[in-house]
């Protein structure tokens, strides 16, 4: 179960209260701030070009069967790893026990290992500074993004690998002696994963703390960070997760509020719904879901063939497995193989946003996906790979696909094309969309919610409300702040 908080912030005037004032404060500040103090824009654009230039990744794909260090499991051909750690690819089977859908076999990756995806963030000038990491990841298509500080599966900071120990991780595993913003576990792809969860933390170092920026890591203001969110592939996935989770809501009064965006962040009133109808509403969605899962032979899943090469959906469509040798020199392994999963096309995630009584709210989905703990999370209005699917008559994944896709360009408050996670996914990219909304807001149905941008804030605060990909545009949300529209290419346009 996922764990229940109150529907209520803090009295007005309680300590908790005002800390959270405070926090929210101070990371508006640094949203507003697009000149860094500890890094300036140019100094950052030389450092990521040299990055990009120097930290380079050989990544060849190779056969299945010549995986080194992996093996097919005698009996289930399942993929696993000689030391039984890292995670392994086997089938999946779901079905609707109460018959109202047809059920579905897949591969997926299996990852019980939680994972820490996190952020230090410290003071320099008065102003919140994040340090950031440039990573090439296997399965980036354009090989270095920025990552969160620490980005490590437990495999790797204990050092499983026998590689190089994982820089920054103690501020993580020791959290309690510094200023925790943030911290909470949190899904990661439910159609990929099944059960796989990460701490999404962000802990403040104080003044005195000395944190020396390695060479491939540097400290950027929110700012600094949320333009670059509208550039196309330069935030990773993992970053945006974890920026999601930033305690913008609950600040109340004396925070800035230059634009909607930002008021609709750190105010807690005007939302359409209250949040206990909001997690009611979810509550009953999963008490109701008939959905069963259960796991199959990689070797035996109906509709998909294996072959030495891959393992493939029959009529070509969703995604493959495929193998992959790696050669990076700035990596704690310097060489290594794996399995990756790639999809056969590009996906739209979208949110379609409006103003209702003043507060933004975002139109989301109760979307049940198989390899979720509860089953079901909310979603963005749009998650989809289009190709996937018939064009008519539209399934319920394509309801809002004309009204984001054929939106004008006012209307379009944020477009970038952005990558999931490069450690298990090959050249997976989304194309990211924030649209307004201008018609009626009563198009809700059973599955589709508004929820106000704080009450998004106010989740994510906890585990398994909100899905990787919801989070991802909250992340792009919260960069809208500064009053901007980002068109996808790093061009910035005034809002409206």
């Amino acid at each position: 179960m996922a764990d229940v908080f109150p529907a209520t912030a803090p009295p007005l005037g309680s300590p908790d209260r005002q800390s959270a004032m405070r926090t929210a404060a101070r990371l508006a500040e640094s949203a507003l701030a697009v000149e860094g103090v500890a890094t300036g824009d140019r100094e950052f654009r030389d450092w990521y070009a040299g990055r990009v230039r120097d930290d380079v990744a050989e990544v060849r794909r190779i056969a299945l069967d010549r995986l080194s260090g992996w093996r097919a499991e005698p009996g289930t051909g399942n993929l696993v790893h000689d030391s039984g750690r890292f995670f392994s690819v086997e089938g999946l089977a779901a079905e609707d026990v109460d018959g109202g859908s047809p059920g579905w076999e897949q591969p997926v990756i299996r990852q019980p290992e939680i994972g820490i995806l996190g952020l230090v963030a410290k003071e320099f000038g008065g102003v919140l500074h994040f340090l950031m990491q440039a990573k090439n990841e296997p399965g980036n298509h354009n090989g270095v993004q920025l990552s969160p500080t620490v980005q490590a599966t437990r495999s790797n900071y204990s050092r499983v690998h026998r590689g190089a120990s994982v820089p920054y991780v103690e501020f993580f595993q020791q959290a309690g002696r510094h200023h925790v913003l943030a911290d909470s576990l949190q899904s990661e792809q439910g159609s990929w994963f099944v059960g796989k969860r990460n701490r999404n933390i962000v802990v403040e170092v104080g003044r005195e703390v000395e944190v020396e920026a390695g060479e491939s890591f540097r400290w950027l203001t929110l700012g600094q960070i949320h333009r670059l969110l509208a550039e196309d592939d330069v935030i990773n996935m993992d970053a945006r997760s974890v920026l999601a989770c930033l305690p913008f809501g609950g600040a109340g009064e004396g925070a800035p509020t230059s634009t909607a965006v930002l008021r609709s962040c750190v105010e807690e009133t005007g939302a359409l719904h209250p949040t206990g109808e909001i997690l009611s509403w979810l509550a009953g969605l999963r008490a109701g879901s008939g959905l069963a899962v259960r796991r199959v032979p990689l070797d035996e899943v109906r509709g998909w063939k294996r072959t030495e090469e891959c393992v493939a959906h029959e009529d070509g469509r969703f995604f493959r497995v495929i193998g992959v040798d790696v050669r990076a020199a700035g990596r704690e392994v310097r060489q290594w193989t794996q399995p990756l999963i790639e999809p056969v096309a590009q996906g739209v995630v979208a949110f379609l946003v409006a103003e209702i009584g003043g507060v933004v709210h975002a139109l989301v989905n109760a979307r049940t996906q198989a390899g979720l703990i509860d089953k079901v999370e909310l979603a963005p209005t749009v998650q989809c790979v289009p190709s996937n699917y018939p064009r008519a008559p539209y399934p319920p994944q394509l309801r809002f696909l004309d009204e984001v896709l054929e939106a004008p360009a006012e209307r379009v408050r944020f477009d970038s094309r952005l990558s999931e996670e490069g450690g298990r996914f090959h050249h997976a990219v989304n194309r990211y969309l924030i649209v307004d909304w201008h018609g009626d807001h009563r198009i809700e149905d059973d599955t589709f919610r508004w929820v106000a941008l704080h009450q998004l804030a106010g989740l994510l605060r906890h585990g398994h409300y909100l899905n990787i990909e919801a989070r991802s545009l909250v992340a792009c949300l919260h960069s809208l702040a500064g009053g901007t529209r980002a068109t996808g290419t790093g061009e910035e346009v005034p809002a409206r």
